[in-house]
């Protein structure tokens, strides 16, 4: 089987709309270090348990965390090959970017004739 390492234009959009909120990313950064329950991570927000899931369901539509039933509690964990993904395409936009400024030093440094 050959892991899939682009991701779509729905699934980057959905990674940055994700990540777009301080809450999601503490979330995240929470279910990183270990698997929580969403009622554990809901005790640390001043806002509602709904409002909490609502942020996981971000998360989990963006494919960062899985959730799981576990008699009835709801777990989640971080998802790190979805991370490692999304590293890899800020990876490739640091490269472009590097290489445009690498060329715009070139052209700077050619003498004026």
């Amino acid at each position: 089987m050959v892991a899939q390492t682009e991701l779509s234009d729905d699934q980057i959009d959905r990674v940055f709309h994700a990540l777009a909120t301080a809450t999601r990313r503490d979330i995240l950064r929470r279910t990183l270090q270990r698997e929580q329950s969403i009622s554990a991570l809901a005790a640390d927000y001043d806002m509602s348990f709904a409002a909490v899931q609502k942020h996981i369901a971000v998360l989990e539509a963006a494919e960062l965390v899985v959730k799981r039933a576990e008699g009835r509690e709801r777990l989640v964990r971080a998802d790190p090959g979805m991370i490692a993904r999304a590293r890899a395409l800020l990876a490739q936009y640091e490269d472009l970017w590097r290489a445009r400024i690498d060329r715009l030093d070139a052209l700077l440094a050619e003498p004026e004739n």
